[in-house]
């Protein structure tokens, strides 16, 4: 039995279950395995902290909370593709090798960039602002900021591999990276270091910088770890 049958084959408490605590497992591990990264980094001098500020009172508490918030919209929400699968609206294909899924990683990410930056523009619109507010409250980033949304907004940007499923038939394996590296793309991001200072700041390098002037100047940098949607689209912020 493939992994994909397997997991067509779990019930939905036990997707849900699954879920809560892959995103509750990611969501750990990249907030402490980061915040271990750029202090070892800083000690041997390699890229420098973005801002210096203190954080604001209650800054991490208020992170903590809200990402729990977040998690139980992501973890739960891994019922909708399991729904779609058992609908027969979207198929896991169990034949996939390692190029294809290597292959469909790679069009997922993209995919990825694309939706996050529609959604984002979208959450800077008078009628959505009020939802991505709380996750502006994080001026100087950290990476427990990562998942700090409002629910809606986790809604949002939580259902980026739906519309891939039902045009293409997906490796499980393929579906399942687009979590652990947007995860790990959004915790680098949010970590208020900057790891290359010498390439510039359209540069794939520098996602972590775009961000951080997406923070401290949110009209523009929309877009998630590449810079395309943005030099497309216009909303590019440099320094």
């Amino acid at each position: 039995m493939s992994t994909g049958e397997a997991f067509a084959q779990l019930s939905a408490w036990q997707v849900m279950a699954w879920g809560l605590a892959l995103f509750g497992g990611l969501y750990l591990a990249g907030g402490w395995g980061m915040g271990w990264l750029t202090r070892s980094l800083a000690r041997r001098g390699i890229g420098r902290v973005l801002d210096q500020r203190p954080l604001k009172p209650d800054q991490l508490r208020r992170e903590w909370r809200q990402s729990f918030h977040s998690i139980l919209v992501f973890g739960l929400g891994m019922v909708v593709p399991w729904g779609f699968v058992q609908l027969g609206w979207a198929r896991l294909n169990p034949d996939a090798g390692g190029w294809l899924i290597a292959a469909e990683i790679a069009v997922l990410l993209v995919w990825n960039d694309v939706h996050f930056w529609i959604n984002h523009r979208l959450l800077h619109t008078r009628w959505f602002k009020r939802f991505h507010g709380d996750h502006h409250r994080s001026v100087v980033t950290t990476p427990w900021s990562t998942y700090s949304f409002h629910p809606v907004e986790a809604l949002m940007l939580g259902n980026v591999i739906l519309l891939p499923m039902v045009l293409h038939d997906f490796s499980f394996w393929s579906l399942a990276a687009v979590p652990a590296l947007s995860l790990a793309l959004n915790v680098i991001g949010h970590s208020n270091y900057d790891f290359f200072p010498q390439v510039p700041d359209q540069h794939p390098l520098a996602a972590s910088r775009r961000h951080h002037l997406h923070h401290a100047r949110p009209a523009g940098n929309y877009g998630f770890a590449l810079a395309f949607m943005d030099r497309l689209m216009r909303t590019s912020v440099v320094r």
